[in-house]
Protein backbone atom coordinates (compact mmCIF):
# COMPACT_ATOMS: atom_id res chain seq x y z
CA UNK A 1 0.00 0.00 0.00
CA UNK A 2 1.11 3.74 -1.05
CA UNK A 3 1.54 5.14 2.64
CA UNK A 4 1.24 8.52 1.27
CA UNK A 5 -2.12 8.25 -0.75
CA UNK A 6 -3.82 5.24 1.39
CA UNK A 7 -7.30 7.34 1.44
CA UNK A 8 -7.30 7.89 -2.30
CA UNK A 9 -8.78 5.74 -4.36
CA UNK A 10 -6.22 5.52 -7.11
CA UNK A 11 -8.42 3.44 -9.83
CA UNK A 12 -11.44 5.87 -9.53
CA UNK A 13 -12.14 7.82 -12.62
CA UNK A 14 -13.06 11.00 -11.64
CA UNK A 15 -14.75 11.84 -14.84
CA UNK A 16 -18.64 10.96 -15.46
CA UNK A 17 -18.42 10.33 -18.67
CA UNK A 18 -16.29 10.53 -22.02
CA UNK A 19 -12.50 9.87 -20.64
CA UNK A 20 -10.86 8.74 -17.53
CA UNK A 21 -8.91 10.99 -15.17
CA UNK A 22 -7.35 9.00 -12.34
CA UNK A 23 -5.80 10.87 -8.70
CA UNK A 24 -2.92 9.18 -6.86
CA UNK A 25 -2.46 11.80 -5.01
CA UNK A 26 1.09 12.22 -2.95
CA UNK A 27 3.47 9.58 -4.23
CA UNK A 28 6.48 10.94 -3.08
CA UNK A 29 6.98 11.87 0.30
CA UNK A 30 7.50 15.61 1.78
CA UNK A 31 11.57 15.64 2.11
CA UNK A 32 11.73 13.36 -1.35
CA UNK A 33 9.32 15.81 -3.18
CA UNK A 34 11.53 18.89 -2.11
CA UNK A 35 14.58 17.20 -2.46
CA UNK A 36 13.41 17.06 -7.03
CA UNK A 37 11.52 20.04 -7.05
CA UNK A 38 14.79 21.93 -6.36
CA UNK A 39 16.34 19.65 -8.62
CA UNK A 40 14.11 20.15 -11.43
CA UNK A 41 14.56 24.29 -11.18
CA UNK A 42 18.37 23.75 -11.28
CA UNK A 43 18.94 21.43 -13.60
CA UNK A 44 16.09 21.57 -16.62
CA UNK A 45 16.90 23.86 -19.43
CA UNK A 46 13.70 26.19 -18.72
CA UNK A 47 12.61 28.61 -21.89
CA UNK A 48 9.88 31.12 -22.48
CA UNK A 49 7.41 29.50 -23.95
CA UNK A 50 6.77 30.62 -27.41
CA UNK A 51 3.17 30.48 -29.24
CA UNK A 52 1.95 31.73 -32.64
CA UNK A 53 -1.58 33.13 -32.33
CA UNK A 54 -3.69 34.56 -35.30
CA UNK A 55 0.20 35.11 -36.86
CA UNK A 56 1.43 37.18 -33.68
CA UNK A 57 4.31 35.41 -32.09
CA UNK A 58 3.16 35.61 -27.93
CA UNK A 59 6.21 35.16 -25.31
CA UNK A 60 4.99 33.54 -22.11
CA UNK A 61 6.49 34.40 -18.65
CA UNK A 62 5.93 30.70 -17.83
CA UNK A 63 9.00 28.40 -18.49
CA UNK A 64 8.69 25.26 -20.39
CA UNK A 65 11.49 22.14 -21.53
CA UNK A 66 10.99 19.36 -23.66
CA UNK A 67 12.87 15.88 -23.24
CA UNK A 68 12.80 12.63 -23.97
CA UNK A 69 14.60 9.51 -25.00
CA UNK A 70 15.23 10.76 -28.65
CA UNK A 71 15.63 14.31 -30.05
CA UNK A 72 11.62 13.83 -30.55
CA UNK A 73 9.58 16.64 -32.83
CA UNK A 74 6.90 18.13 -30.49
CA UNK A 75 4.43 21.02 -32.11
CA UNK A 76 1.99 22.93 -30.91
CA UNK A 77 0.88 26.99 -31.04
CA UNK A 78 2.50 26.70 -34.44
CA UNK A 79 6.29 25.85 -32.65
CA UNK A 80 7.89 22.90 -32.78
CA UNK A 81 10.49 21.86 -30.03
CA UNK A 82 13.05 18.96 -30.25
CA UNK A 83 13.52 16.69 -27.50
CA UNK A 84 16.67 17.18 -24.78
CA UNK A 85 18.15 13.71 -23.46
CA UNK A 86 16.87 12.74 -20.24
CA UNK A 87 18.76 13.90 -16.67
CA UNK A 88 19.10 11.13 -13.99
CA UNK A 89 16.27 13.08 -12.11
CA UNK A 90 13.38 13.08 -15.14
CA UNK A 91 14.59 9.10 -15.90
CA UNK A 92 14.24 8.64 -12.17
CA UNK A 93 10.38 10.28 -11.91
CA UNK A 94 9.43 8.44 -15.21
CA UNK A 95 10.52 4.56 -13.68
CA UNK A 96 8.45 5.88 -10.45
CA UNK A 97 5.13 6.86 -12.53
CA UNK A 98 5.71 3.94 -15.06
CA UNK A 99 5.89 1.53 -12.15
CA UNK A 100 2.21 3.05 -10.42
CA UNK A 101 0.71 3.23 -13.23
CA UNK A 102 1.30 0.19 -15.37
CA UNK A 103 1.77 2.62 -18.69
CA UNK A 104 5.21 3.54 -20.62
CA UNK A 105 6.38 7.34 -21.71
CA UNK A 106 9.22 8.05 -23.64
CA UNK A 107 9.36 11.77 -23.26
CA UNK A 108 8.50 14.39 -20.88
CA UNK A 109 6.50 18.73 -21.51
CA UNK A 110 7.89 20.41 -18.02
CA UNK A 111 6.05 23.78 -17.04
CA UNK A 112 7.46 26.30 -14.67
CA UNK A 113 4.63 28.44 -12.89
CA UNK A 114 6.87 31.00 -11.17
CA UNK A 115 3.64 32.57 -9.19
CA UNK A 116 0.15 31.97 -9.27
CA UNK A 117 -0.22 35.10 -11.71
CA UNK A 118 0.76 32.52 -14.08
CA UNK A 119 -1.29 29.99 -15.36
CA UNK A 120 -2.51 27.50 -18.29
CA UNK A 121 -5.73 28.52 -20.89
CA UNK A 122 -8.36 25.91 -21.66
CA UNK A 123 -7.09 23.62 -24.00
CA UNK A 124 -6.78 19.56 -24.76
CA UNK A 125 -3.61 17.23 -25.26
CA UNK A 126 -4.44 16.47 -29.00
CA UNK A 127 -1.69 16.93 -31.23
CA UNK A 128 -0.80 14.56 -33.93
CA UNK A 129 2.77 13.63 -32.45
CA UNK A 130 1.26 11.96 -29.44
CA UNK A 131 -0.31 8.39 -29.45
CA UNK A 132 -3.74 8.65 -29.79
CA UNK A 133 -6.13 8.21 -26.05
CA UNK A 134 -2.22 7.47 -24.76
CA UNK A 135 -1.76 8.18 -21.34
CA UNK A 136 -0.17 11.24 -19.72
CA UNK A 137 1.36 11.34 -16.60
CA UNK A 138 1.07 14.57 -14.44
CA UNK A 139 3.53 14.87 -11.57
CA UNK A 140 3.27 18.50 -10.01
CA UNK A 141 5.73 19.91 -7.52
CA UNK A 142 6.23 23.17 -5.49
CA UNK A 143 2.65 25.49 -4.81
CA UNK A 144 -0.23 23.73 -4.51
CA UNK A 145 -2.57 24.71 -7.41
CA UNK A 146 -6.22 24.39 -8.67
CA UNK A 147 -6.65 22.34 -11.64
CA UNK A 148 -9.76 22.15 -13.98
CA UNK A 149 -11.45 19.73 -16.62
CA UNK A 150 -14.46 21.32 -18.39
CA UNK A 151 -16.52 18.81 -20.92
CA UNK A 152 -16.39 20.38 -24.59
CA UNK A 153 -20.20 19.89 -25.35
CA UNK A 154 -22.36 19.80 -21.56
CA UNK A 155 -19.15 22.50 -19.82
CA UNK A 156 -19.72 20.64 -16.71
CA UNK A 157 -16.37 20.91 -14.51
CA UNK A 158 -14.22 18.77 -12.32
CA UNK A 159 -11.81 20.42 -10.13
CA UNK A 160 -8.51 18.85 -8.58
CA UNK A 161 -5.65 20.84 -6.41
CA UNK A 162 -2.45 19.80 -7.62
CA UNK A 163 -0.14 18.73 -4.19
CA UNK A 164 2.94 18.61 -3.92
CA UNK A 165 4.70 15.69 -4.96
CA UNK A 166 1.42 14.60 -6.63
CA UNK A 167 0.33 11.92 -9.80
CA UNK A 168 -2.50 12.89 -12.02
CA UNK A 169 -3.30 10.65 -15.23
CA UNK A 170 -5.26 11.62 -17.98
CA UNK A 171 -5.86 8.94 -20.61
CA UNK A 172 -8.43 7.15 -23.12
CA UNK A 173 -10.76 9.81 -24.72
CA UNK A 174 -10.01 12.29 -22.21
CA UNK A 175 -8.49 14.99 -24.55
CA UNK A 176 -11.16 14.33 -27.20
CA UNK A 177 -14.27 15.43 -25.02
CA UNK A 178 -12.48 17.75 -22.28
CA UNK A 179 -10.56 20.97 -22.11
CA UNK A 180 -8.27 21.27 -18.63
CA UNK A 181 -6.52 24.64 -17.86
CA UNK A 182 -4.46 25.63 -14.83
CA UNK A 183 -6.03 28.73 -13.30
CA UNK A 184 -4.11 31.85 -12.58
CA UNK A 185 -4.34 33.65 -8.54
CA UNK A 186 -3.30 35.90 -7.23
CA UNK A 187 -3.11 34.16 -3.45
CA UNK A 188 0.27 32.15 -4.34
CA UNK A 189 3.34 33.70 -4.73
CA UNK A 190 5.60 30.96 -4.97
CA UNK A 191 6.97 28.69 -7.88
CA UNK A 192 4.60 25.11 -9.04
CA UNK A 193 6.96 22.91 -11.13
CA UNK A 194 4.34 20.73 -13.51
CA UNK A 195 6.14 17.48 -15.72
CA UNK A 196 3.88 15.63 -18.24
CA UNK A 197 5.09 12.47 -19.12
CA UNK A 198 3.86 11.66 -22.89
CA UNK A 199 4.40 9.16 -25.49
CA UNK A 200 5.18 10.34 -28.96
CA UNK A 201 4.23 8.21 -32.14
CA UNK A 202 7.46 8.68 -34.84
Amino acid sequence: MDLFSETIDQQKNWLPYGGTVNYYGKILPMEKAGFYFNRLLETIEWRNDEAVIFGKKIITKRKVAWYGEKPFEYTYSNTTKHALPWTKELLELKELIEAETGETFNSCLLNLYHSGEEGMAWHSDGEADLKKNGAIGSMSFGAERKFAFKHKQSKEKVEFVLEHGSLLVMKDTTQTFWLHRLPPTKRITTPHVNLTFRTIVE
